[in-house]
């Protein structure tokens, strides 16, 4: 039977760093001598936590990297599988084995984030897996960047910075030598991040000066990589003056030589190639030289081309960098980057856009760094995106943000709803969102209490009836509110959602509702009434017109208010109208006079579907803007825009 070794607790393997960051953590973490024991001893053998797929076309350092899914949940991954022979590729094996180690014990946003590594050995047959994220080679994602644009240098600058900050972390904070810094070592993520891989070189600086005495594996396994990638005192194997030097200085040549591959599209074929700077972009030229410096002492440190090139001087890169340092900002730098970000994100190329800064913004909500304000441009960096990708991106921040008891978060949310609810599956809506956005009808400041009202339309149509008879709850207790544009609105909110009650609950509740309407103090509350009951004509029966509809009607032709008596004769003439030709109707007998009414009345609730789908999302609209087709308008508005404020202004 196959047997199991933890990679990590073996006594095969090295020792941890030396010495331990400071920026970053680096931390082991030791497998489980009892999951190993477990895995040793179960029936079915080792098991790897990830199906693997099919490989990629190139591979490194004996590696192959196979694309993944992880069985738990079905999220994809990165599997980097090594097969060695224990008596003839010893060497090999071992090196193998300190990438797996050191990939373990690499903590670093700018490093391959490792997830899981197993060695099987099976005679003298030994494998070694390591799962990682979903990471794609370099050199093959170049290949789908579009060329010669102003937004591809952007792009190759963000990701040129993020493997120099990876590089500096190893040398500055490790003291750690990389060994084989080129295109073939770095991969990008889901996220288009660029991150340092193989580390299968990786030695303690102060171990390198041993040479092949000690067990520095760059001393050992140095031939893998090829000699163009090599500055002078590496291809010669002078180890003892390595550690004499920066401990940048071996990488710091890789590092240049990864700008001539990107620049250049393809991998370096020799070292006289790294003399061509066509490619290289005049702002980097100078910085690009010194990493390539024949002297190892006045290489370019890494840390120092972060800081301080020009290249990274544009916007794609400080947006980013600034959303990767939000919790070290103050309350106003954070205000005014979100206002301007959505200007700043329609000059940014659309894929780092949607895949990394989209990603940062809703992750930074969700932990409270950023303020409501950057509700705006996580949605205007989300807008173009198919419901299918909206939905596993944005839908599930969005869900965890309405549960948030911050108030200004919540109106920002609301106010935006009709910007995003198209994308919201049915399903979401009535099991998830109704129930958190249903919260705000009860709370205890009253625009709050509005703005959850007029939000309430653009998501009617996703509500189930269970959903909606909900709804009808908090409704009814709204209308009767201290506040009276509340009670107005709730009112014009029942007569743009009837066409989604059934029948049944549209018969019981509506006129109920509307006639309520007409007895209340606030003229616009009574306009509201009128107003819904002439949108609602279709579900009132002859005998419901004549016995509750007008009587309730005719007294306000003598109301007060002008536009109330306005309101009051247009909406009883049309009653009237429609008492008349179901008199003339009757003459025809009862059946025919009640089939023709069957009619009409199947024709006007077809408009009136028709004319809430077409409006919906506008009259949910965050400056209370009517809807179209239709749809009633809203019959107050409300003045203030802040949380605290309610005084109310009429339409």
């Amino acid at each position: 039977a196959p047997r199991l070794a933890a990679v990590f607790g073996s006594s095969r393997a090295h020792s941890a760093f030396a010495h331990p960051p400071s920026a970053f953590t680096v931390r082991a973490r030791a497998m489980s001598m009892f999951g190993s024991f477990g895995n040793l001893f179960g029936a079915s053998g080792p098991s790897l936590c990830a199906d693997i797929g099919e490989p990629y076309a190139k591979s490194f350092g004996g590696w192959t990297h196979h694309r993944g899914t992880i069985k738990e949940d079905g999220s994809a991954c990165s599997v980097f599988k090594f097969v060695g022979n224990a008596q003839s590729d010893r060497r090999s094996i071992e090196t193998a084995r300190n990438g797996a180690k050191r990939l373990k014990l690499t903590r670093h946003p700018n490093v391959v984030h490792l997830r899981e590594s197993l060695e099987v050995e099976k005679g003298d047959e030994i494998t070694i897996y390591v799962v990682t994220e979903a990471v794609q080679p370099l050199e093959e994602h170049l290949r789908s960047v579009p060329s010669g644009t102003h937004q591809r240098d952007e792009y190759f600058a963000l990701g040129i910075r993020q493997v120099a900050t990876a590089v500096s972390f190893l040398a500055n904070d490790c003291k750690l030598v990389h060994g084989g810094v080129c295109m073939a070592a770095v991969f990008v993520t889901e996220r288009l991040d660029w991150k340092l891989g193989h580390l299968d070189l990786l030695s303690d600086l102060q171990n390198v000066g041993r040479g092949t005495m000690g067990d520095a594996r760059i001393c050992h396994s140095g031939y893998v990589i090829p000699d163009q990638y090599k500055p002078e005192e590496y291809r010669r194997g002078d180890w003892a003056s390595v550690p004499e030097g920066p401990p940048w200085a071996i990488d710091a040549w890789g590092l240049g030589c990864l700008i001539q591959e990107v620049y250049r599209g393809e991998p370096l074929g020799r070292t006289d190639q790294l003399r061509e700077i066509d490619h290289v972009p005049q702002v980097l030229l100078k910085d690009y030289q010194r990493l390539l410096g024949s002297q190892p002492a006045k290489r370019y440190n890494p840390k120092k081309l972060v800081e301080n090139s020009s290249l990274f001087a544009n916007k794609l890169v400080e947006t980013i960098a600034f959303l990767d340092t939000l919790t070290l900002k103050d309350s106003i730098e954070k205000e005014q980057f979100f206002r301007h970000l959505p200007r700043v994100l329609e000059t940014l190329a659309k894929a780092p856009v949607e895949r990394k800064i989209l990603p940062q913004i809703a992750e930074a909500l969700e932990f409270g760094s950023a303020p409501a304000l950057a509700v705006a441009p996580m949605l205007h960096a989300a807008r173009d995106l198919p419901d299918a990708d909206f939905a596993k991106k944005v839908t599930p921040s969005l869900v965890k943000l309405f549960a948030s008891s911050d108030k200004a978060l919540r109106v920002a949310l609301l106010e935006h709803l009709p910007l995003y609810v198209r994308h919201l599956s049915d399903k979401i809506v009535d099991e998830t969102l109704y129930e958190r956005v249903a919260t705000g009808f009860t709370d205890e400041d009253a625009f709050l209490r509005e703005l959850t009202l007029k939000s309430t339309l653009s998501l009617a149509p996703k509500m189930s009836q269970r959903a909606h008879q909900s709804l009808l709850k908090h409704l009814s207790k709204l209308q009767i509110d201290e506040e009276p544009a509340i009670r107005a609105n709730t009112t014009i909110l029942l007569g743009n959602i009837a066409g989604y009650l059934s029948e049944a609950t549209a018969k019981r509740v509506l006129l109920n509702a509307f006639t309520r309407a007409l007895r209340d103090a606030f003229p616009p509350a009574r306009t509201a009434g009128l107003m819904a009951l002439g949108a609602t004509t279709s579900y009132y029966e002859p005998n419901e017109i004549a016995g509750r509809v007008l009587p309730a009607v005719t007294p306000l032709v003598g109301d007060v208010e002008k536009d109330v008596r306005d309101r009051a004769f247009a909406t009883a003439e049309t009653f009237l109208d429609l008492m008349k030709k179901h008199s003339k109707r009757l003459e025809q007998g009862p059946e025919a006079a009640a089939a023709a009414l069957a009619a009409d009345k199947e024709l006007a609730r077809q408009k009136e579907r028709a004319a809430a789908r077409a409006g919906g999302a506008a009259a949910g609209t965050k400056d209370g803007a009517p809807g179209a087709g239709n749809v009633l308008s809203w019959a107050v508005n409300a003045a203030a825009r802040r949380i605290g404020r309610g005084s109310m202004d009429i339409a």
